[in-house]
């Protein structure tokens, strides 16, 4: 378990725990447990905008292959972009979520050298956004639900993806993902970077999970072009409002998930299975709407981003 700095409290909770585990006195693993769930309350009831940054980021936080492998059964990869090659930082499945029969579409950072470059640090290439659209095409063919797990820190901005048409694949991705037939539903889970997110986060509904942020650009590429200063890291994450309460109340986005108040790295499990219970739920409501409905109900709440109303 990684701890961040203020989890330092936690931490020696939690050693202490395991120190009186090995000394089997279970009436000081009781006692040391209540403090532990105090100081977790204590905590992460007062976090800083800055602290959810680090939250989003976690070393520990579930991935999309955790999400995937933890609520998806009988799961199948499927590979290729049908032009250029397979990109590693987007990951597509098809399977069961309980008995609904799903594709899953996520953006994969990787843990460990060796898999954070084979995943490119989830920084997707065009080839990455033009697979997703064809896993997606085949989704509408076949009138399967899709789930987007969005986690970038942005789309990978390297010579050659921008030779290959990076900017052409996103917009391409936003243009048709308005009109895709079937259900979609999009769900931060720790990162929205920029158009890296956007390209896979056009959809029925869109959800947050509770310690993940969504942003045009990072906090850190933000404090370099206003002040030109990385110690406005933290002044930049609270102006930037990035957060999922932000979000909601900007009424950006439809949901937070509640995930753990402990965070999803410390339960994946709990938080998994609140992602999952939230997709089938939805599934539920879109399934309740005919298909014009739900396509006009998408393309108006798109139409609302951005409008303002302008006073004398």
């Amino acid at each position: 378990m990684t701890y961040l700095n203020f989890e330092q409290s936690i931490k020696e909770l939690d050693h202490e725990i395991a120190n009186a585990k090995i000394k089997a006195d279970t009436n000081e693993v009781a006692s040391l447990q209540n403090s532990l769930d105090l100081e977790i309350k204590k905590v992460y009831e007062n976090l800083s905008d800055y602290q959810k940054l680090q939250l989003a980021r976690h070393p520990d936080r579930p991935y999309a292959l955790d999400y995937i492998r933890l609520i998806l059964r009988d799961y199948y990869e499927i590979h290729g972009d049908r032009h250029f090659r397979d990109d590693g930082a987007m990951v597509c499945y098809i399977g069961y979520i309980g008995e609904r029969k799903v594709i899953i579409i996520g953006e994969q950072k990787g843990r460990g050298t060796t898999n954070k470059l084979k995943r490119n640090f989830g920084m997707p290439h065009p080839e990455g956004y033009r697979k997703a659209l064809r896993v997606a095409k085949m989704a509408e063919k076949f009138n399967l639900p899709i789930l987007f797990l969005i986690d970038t820190p942005g789309a990978y901005p390297g010579i050659g993806a921008e030779e290959r048409g990076q900017s052409e694949a996103i917009a391409r991705n936003l243009i048709e993902f308005v009109g895709l037939k079937t259900k979609t539903v999009s769900i931060v889970i720790g990162e929205g970077g920029s158009g890296g997110a956007l390209a896979i986060g056009v959809s029925d509904r869109f959800a947050m999970m509770r310690y993940s942020v969504f942003s045009v650009i990072s906090p850190e590429g933000c404090a370099a072009i206003l002040w030109n200063d990385p110690k406005k890291l933290e002044a930049a994450t609270k102006a930037m409002k990035i957060t999922s309460e932000y979000l909601k109340e900007f009424d950006l986005i439809d949901d937070i998930i509640d995930e753990p108040l402990v965070g999803g790295h410390r339960d994946k499990l709990a938080a998994a299975e609140a992602l999952g219970k939230y997709f089938l739920t939805e599934l539920e409501t879109l399934d309740k709407m005919s298909e014009d409905d739900r396509l006009q109900a998408r393309y108006d709440r798109l139409m609302t981003f951005g409008a303002f109303e302008e006073r004398v």
